[in-house]
């Protein structure tokens, strides 16, 4: 198959992040990993051929992801890394130092799972499909090590059937959960199922009444965020953080972190950590800066352009809303119109990210529909709006709420873009052409 036959055999699989799920305390009806383990092993396990570093949380896995793969770059080993979502293409979740799969090895990677399919008892999903093609093109690159994010919850997430060196649980909050009573404990054991025998847990912002969940799974050893490694020192530079950090074996003083939001600070000391436990040694110093240094992280509080200023963050629930706004009012502080331009996909609560929101202190929210029936609609954003007294509009979709916040805002204005990384590609786009007539 070329790329394209490869795209559209891939595409016509069930896909669960589009798919309408049922969701428990901490758990999605319908998940298993018999069918993924069964298709690995008629594809040679090739997940079994590369350390794994692996990497779950509510929030912050993807950004601790990106550092833990810029770390090990910088010591000198070859780095594949599987992350999700993508921004534009499919092709960005697998990368190898940096680099997405080429057409022609994504095509070659898919071709040879389609090749198994109908050995299987039952057909993978998206997901199990392109975590499968990972894995394979992982250990055929090869690599030296391979990070791998966590796409949902952890313990029946496809990429569960690695065996993780490092397991990283970066925080548990709310999300992909009906807040049943007990809910945090439920999705702190489905995040805890990353973690095995022989692995090296790293727990970063988590309740200390939870620890004992991860401490069940019997890693090798456990290090904790606030007990055995920490951000020393924080503070706010010019486009972004200057920091020190105590690891696990050694300290790190004045590093530059390029990002924005006090968040990133714990991200970067859970990063430091996993790469410490990894080699089981403290790390070069001069190469932990370089490894920072050289960090950019798409659609994660990204500036777009200045005077007006506009920053697309991905940010998806109400903590990392909340963060967002925090981020934006601590680090920037808006002197003029605060313009939020919002669109949640379904499965998001309107109210509590309305609220989080809101701790910017809006004039204005621009609310959107995304994806059509996948998106909250932009109606049901603007009653929740209404209910909390803030002025909104509705306006259909990102790319046109994107270009009215444009058209609104004056020189001195902030229009933050935010709700889900599929706000990104809309939100780059109509700005590089308001941009460019301008």
């Amino acid at each position: 198959m070329d790329i394209a036959e490869a795209l559209r055999w891939h595409d016509s699989r069930l896909d669960h992040e589009t798919a309408t799920t049922s969701i428990a305390a901490g758990r999605i009806a319908g998940l298993s990993l018999v069918g993924m383990r069964e298709l690995m092993s008629l594809l040679g396990d090739p997940q079994q051929d590369i350390p794994v570093i692996h990497i779950t949380g509510t929030n912050g896995k993807g950004t601790v992801a990106a550092m833990v793969t810029s770390l090990l770059q910088a010591s000198g080993l070859t780095v594949g890394t599987y992350t999700s979502p993508h921004l534009r293409r499919v092709n960005e979740r697998i990368s190898r130092n940096g680099s997405e799969i080429s057409d022609l090895d994504l095509a070659e990677v898919l071709s040879g799972i389609a090749a198994v399919e109908p050995l299987l008892a039952v057909q993978p999903s998206w997901f199990e499909v392109i975590t499968a093609a990972a894995f394979r093109y992982f250990a055929e690159a090869p690599v030296d090590v391979a990070v791998i994010e966590v796409g949902l919850l952890g313990r029946l997430d496809a990429t569960n059937v690695a065996d993780a060196a490092v397991a990283v649980v970066t925080s548990i909050q709310g999300d992909h959960t009906d807040f049943a009573p007990g809910w945090e404990l439920a999705v702190a054991g489905e995040k805890a199922g990353i973690i095995k025998a022989q692995s090296i847990a790293v727990i970063g912002e988590v309740d200390p009444d939870l620890a004992e969940v991860f401490v069940a799974e019997g890693p090798e050893s456990l290090v904790r965020l606030g007990v055995d490694f920490a951000a020393v020192d924080d503070q706010v530079a010019i486009g972004g953080h200057l920091v020190d950090l105590q690891g696990v074996f050694g300290r790190y003083e004045q590093l530059f972190l390029p990002l924005h939001g006090a968040h990133q600070v714990a991200n970067a000391s859970l990063a430091v950590a996993a790469v410490e436990s990894f080699f089981g040694t403290a790390l070069d110093a001069e190469l932990v800066a370089e490894g920072f240094a050289s960090l950019k992280l798409p659609g994660r509080f990204e500036v777009l352009r200045y005077g007006p200023l506009v920053v697309v963050d991905g940010a998806h629930n109400a903590d990392a809303l909340r963060a967002s706004a925090r981020t934006l009012e601590d680090e920037f502080a808006p002197a003029g119109t605060r313009i939020i331009v919002l669109g949640l996909l379904a499965g998001r609560d309107p109210d509590r990210s309305v609220a989080a929101v809101s701790e910017l202190r809006p004039d204005l929210i621009l609310c959107c529909s995304l994806d059509g029936s996948r998106g909250v609609s932009a109606a049901v954003l603007a009653a929740a709006c209404a209910k909390r007294g803030i002025a909104h509009e509705t306006v259909g979709d990102p790319a046109s709420a994107v270009a009215r916040a444009l058209a609104l805002a004056a020189e001195e204005d902030v229009v933050l873009i935010t709700g889900s990384f599929r706000m990104f590609e809309p939100a780059q786009t109509v700005v590089l052409s308001f941009d460019s007539q301008n």
